[in-house]
């Protein structure tokens, strides 16, 4: 049976992670007639996607869009119930706090990227744009398998474009280092490009003509009434509906190959005899449970670098505060602030501000790949820096009614140049054990969409099917940043 069976509609399989990749998987796998079991170690379903409340108010204290120009994520929301709650953002329009001001977030760019030296005038300096003109008259760069979006967007129109506005865009993604992030991972569509063309920006234009020839219509980020905190729930509740069992508090201790040939999981006091096992957990702990089985692949898994980071949210009078127009805006690094972006909440979702008409819900986030000296703060100092830094940016000197901080440790996984071939390393050792797929953030991509792209292509492989790999392989799920303070 083993494999085979997870496909045709048998078999108990043991799901490892109760975040939105491990609950996709449960449900696709439940909806092909397997049984499921979920383990979740932490006390709450959902990992990265969290709801909460302050001053009354629900918000997300976590992530708080979905891309909706990929179909996963939105079909899951209408498969479990949430099609009427689906809700774009009121507003897209954000800012750039950069050299001194706030400064409307430029267009015609792709991930910060533009086509024209123009997209960023008023963004740049005068030197700065100058430069983006001498990209045409620059040899051929080779990209090879892959190469650092900083590092090649930098050679070819200067430091400027990616300090002032490529990391800002990608640290709201990632958290990381736009100097050592994966072009080729983080914006494949201009990874393709690049490599059928001498110039960079004429490689933009290409994708934006193409994108114009598409025509695609409808929101580029979705959002759910009461929070995207509110998906993992629902699925959660589509999982118990279909006859899945989830557990909390359950910490797997022990996975190890059956004599039968299946798989032996061992959470707390509880064994678990399973014929396929989902291992939806981040790339430390997945390391740990496949050491015994899969050292290979726990080795490479054990070499994922993750960002810390933190989330603090303020609940405002409305009467008290004055706003500048939009959703937000992004910080650049290199202005030397504190804060990495700040959303206005109420503006960004109409169904906060019309749950709670006397308040505003701002949010900022703080913490970079590398940046410790600022996480080791406790909540009140973030709380601080943060209005200190909303004050300079926005002129808010008001008091808020009400604050929390919310960490996320570990909570970004790094995708550095290379990152892909460390993921295939990955599966292919994890491959020649019948029965057994990983999948979750570490792998195809940061969003929502992609864990449940990932998730997907792991209930397919389970049976023996790597339809689902390939197309990820071919097609990557790109994390757009969602606005501001993503």
């Amino acid at each position: 049976m083993r494999a085979q069976d997870s496909r045709t509609g048998t078999g108990q399989v043991v799901v490892i992670g109760g975040g939105i990749a491990g609950l996709a998987a449960a449900h696709r796998l439940l909806g092909r007639g397997a049984r499921v079991t979920v383990l979740e170690a932490s006390d709450r379903v959902g990992g990265k996607l969290l709801p909460g409340e302050i001053a009354g108010a629900r918000v997300d204290l976590g992530a708080e869009s979905m891309l909706a120009r990929r179909p996963e994520a939105v079909a899951l929301a209408r498969e479990v119930g949430l099609a009427d709650r689906l809700q774009p953002p009121a507003t897209a329009t954000a800012s750039l706090w950069t050299r001194g001001a706030l400064r409307p977030m430029p267009k015609g760019h792709v991930m910060g990227v533009p086509g024209t030296a123009t997209a960023l005038s008023g963004v740049l300096s005068d030197e700065g744009l100058a430069r983006i003109e001498r990209d045409a008259e620059l040899p051929r760069t080779e990209v090879g398998d892959d190469v650092a979006v900083g590092e090649y967007v930098a050679a070819r129109l200067g430091r400027e474009v990616v300090d002032r506005l490529v990391e800002p865009l990608l640290g709201g993604v990632y958290a990381g280092d736009a100097y050592r992030i994966s072009m080729r991972l983080a914006v494949p569509q201009l990874f393709a490009a690049v490599r059928t063309h001498a110039s960079l920006t004429e490689a933009v234009r290409e994708i934006q003509a193409k994108a114009a020839v598409a025509q695609q219509t409808g929101p580029v980020f979705m959002g759910i009434e009461g929070g995207v905190g509110q998906l993992p729930l629902a699925v959660a509740r589509a999982v118990r509906a279909r006859g899945g069992e989830i557990l909390t508090g359950a910490a797997v201790t022990e996975l190890r190959r059956a004599e039968d040939g299946g798989w032996r999981v061992v959470a707390g006091g509880r064994v678990l005899h399973a014929d396929g096992v989902v291992v939806a957990v981040p790339a430390g702990a997945a390391a740990a449970l496949l050491r015994a089985e899969a050292p290979a692949a726990a080795t490479e898994l054990a070499g994922v670098e993750y960002a810390s980071m933190a989330l603090v949210t303020l609940a405002y009078r409305r009467a008290d505060i004055t706003l500048p127009e939009g959703s937000g805006f992004l910080v650049p690094p290199v202005d030397g602030h504190t804060i990495k972006a700040s959303t206005f909440a109420s503006r960004k979702w109409g169904w906060i501000a019309e749950e709670n008409p006397d308040l505003l819900v701002l949010r900022t986030s703080v913490g970079r790949y590398g940046e410790t000296e600022v996480l080791g703060r406790d909540d009140a100092d973030l709380v601080d820096v943060s209005r200190h830094d909303l004050r300079e940016a926005t002129g808010l000197a008001a008091e808020p009614v009400a604050t929390r901080a919310t960490r996320w440790d570990d909570g970004l996984p790094q995708y550095p140049v290379g990152h892909h071939t460390r993921v295939a390393r990955v599966r292919e050792h994890v491959a020649k054990l019948p029965g057994l797929a990983v999948c979750g953030a570490a792998y195809d991509g940061v969003g929502i969409p992609a864990c449940v792209a990932s998730a997907y292509a792991a209930v397919d492989q389970l049976g023996v099917d790597r339809a689902g790999l390939d197309e990820l392989r071919a097609n990557p799920v790109q994390s757009l940043h969602g606005g501001a303070g993503e």
